[in-house]
C-alpha cells in the first residue's frame, strides 16, 4: 500500500528547510566556519528529506492517475455518468445561492 499524503507534515518539512536555509545565510554572513558548516549540514539534511517525500508523493500521484486512466478507458460510460452526476450536484448547490 502506498504512503498517505500528509500536507501538514510536508508544510512542516518545508518550514524546517526554510529555517535551516535562513540559519545558513546568517552563519555565512557572520563568516564563522563552524556555524556555516553546521547550518549547511542541517539544510542539506532537510532538503534531502523533503526531496524524498516529494518523490514519494509524485510516485503515488502518478500511480493513482494511471489507475484512474485505466478505469476511464475500460468504463467510459460509467465515467461519463459519474462526472455528469457530480456536475449536476455542483450545479444544484451553486444554484441555491
Amino acid at each position: 500500500m502506498s504512503p498517505q499524503f500528509d500536507a501538514g507534515k510536508l508544510a512542516d518539512d518545508i518550514k524546517t528547510l526554510v529555517r535551516d536555509a535562513e540559519a545558513l545565510l546568517r552563519a555565512s554572513a557572520e563568516n564563522a566556519e563552524e556555524l556555516t558548516d553546521d547550518a549547511r549540514r542541517r539544510a542539506e539534511q532537510s532538503l534531502h528529506a523533503l526531496r524524498g517525500q516529494l518523490n514519494d508523493i509524485e510516485r503515488d500521484l502518478k500511480g493513482r492517475a494511471e489507475a484512474l486512466d485505466d478505469y476511464v478507458r475500460h468504463n467510459p460510460w460509467t465515467a461519463v455518468a459519474v462526472v455528469g452526476g457530480v456536475a449536476l450536484l455542483v450545479g444544484l448547490l451553486l444554484g441555491r445561492r
